[in-house]
């Protein structure tokens, strides 16, 4: 994720050992006792990288809690995203106010089943996929975008953002994405910002999606 984001944005990626760490208590205490090993994994990478990465801004010893929701609750002063994928796991951490919002997503490239895209996508999204049929695997690059959208989304409107509520526009020359959020949207949503950008990568079995708001 390094390569997507600015000097501002603090990367950390999961190493072998990260996947085993040592949770804090509080941290521990967000995980369900019935949670299946692959999860155990994925929540510990999550967390460890987490807490490496804010001791980069300053935060040292605290813990990564969890919502409701699961999302991940930052420290006072701090912003940052989780994703994690079969094999692959990163954070992205920022200081507040430098930086109101990042959003990360990462999604082993594979080519979506139709009622999924159907999902994700808004018709002339997938009139753009269908365009690029020798590279199916487009429309699960639209959701990891959509995903970092909504991540930016979230901690500055507090709110749910579904994928039909932003349109993406794709440069796949650059590797960059505009996510433009609806009209009735923004009806609903007073003061929300209407354009959301960021930058990707497609690797031979990675997506990976970042954008940030500053």
């Amino acid at each position: 994720m390094r390569d997507l984001l600015p000097e501002i944005v603090v990367v950390e990626v999961a190493g072998e050992d990260d996947w085993t760490g040592v949770l804090l208590p509080d941290e521990a205490a967000g995980l369900s006792p019935r949670a299946v090993e692959g999860r155990r994994r994925e929540y510990t990478a999550g967390r460890v990288c987490a807490r490496r990465a804010l001791s980069q801004v300053g935060v040292h010893g605290a813990p990564v809690l969890s919502a409701p929701s699961r999302a991940p609750v930052w420290p006072a002063g701090t912003t940052g995203s989780i994703t994690h994928t079969k094999g692959y796991c990163a954070v992205a951490v920022g200081r507040v106010p430098e930086l109101r919002a990042v959003g990360i997503d990462a999604e082993r490239r594979t080519v979506l089943p139709a009622n999924i895209v159907a999902a994700i996508c808004l018709p002339e999204e997938i009139a753009w996929c269908t365009e690029r049929a020798d590279e199916p695997w487009w429309p699960a690059v639209h959701f990891s975008a959509k995903e970092t959208v909504y991540k930016m989304w979230s901690p500055i409107m507090g709110t749910w953002l579904d994928f039909h509520d932003a349109r993406l526009r794709i440069d796949p020359v650059n590797g960059t994405f505009e996510a433009v959020i609806l009209p009735e949207k923004l009806d609903q949503e007073p003061g929300a910002p209407e354009v959301f950008r960021g930058r990707f990568a497609v690797e031979p079995d990675l997506i990976r999606t970042a954008g940030y708001v500053a």
